[in-house]
């Protein structure tokens, strides 16, 4: 299974998503093969790493993205991973213009998986507070075990 999460630059939602689901399979299901990437739709940060606020609020949970580096989504993509989880609908109808029809039932929106949430996207914190950054977090958070479910159910 490869799943590649996506906003717009990918240095805050989508390696923070990256970071969390990396942590949640680590976790609840070691023993699967799972590859995680994350792209933006942009080209506005490529190579830069994630925003510091997103680095330091995923720290405070446990979760360390400093490794990270910002990088835009390519053609290749739509073929190599299985899941393209996007961060709201924006991301969704960019990838889709973006990808061959033959791939666009892979892209989903990520917060699908998340059943609860009082949110259907994952809003972008970049010009907002600290706080939208441990929302995106929660949200994220609740995405993953959505998210990992789903796989588990699929492999039976």
């Amino acid at each position: 299974m490869r799943l590649l999460f996506v906003c717009m630059g990918n240095i805050c939602r989508s390696p923070t998503a990256e970071g969390v689901f990396r942590r949640v399979v680590a976790e609840r299901a070691p023993h699967l093969s799972i590859e995680i990437d994350s792209a933006g739709t942009h080209d506005y940060h490529v190579g830069s790493p994630p925003d510091r606020r997103a680095i330091e609020a995923a720290r405070r949970r446990g979760i360390d993205i400093t490794g990270l580096r910002a990088r835009q989504v390519s053609r290749e993509d739509f073929e190599r991973f299985d899941l393209i989880l996007a961060m709201d609908e924006d991301n969704v109808a960019d990838l889709k213009r973006m990808a061959p029809t033959r791939y666009h039932e892979r892209i989903r929106l990520l917060m699908e998986f998340a059943a609860n949430a009082s949110l259907s996207y994952v809003p972008d914190p970049y010009y907002g507070g600290p706080q939208g950054f441990e929302q995106v977090l929660d949200l994220l958070e609740e995405a993953a075990e959505g998210l990992l479910a789903e796989i588990l159910r699929r492999q039976g």
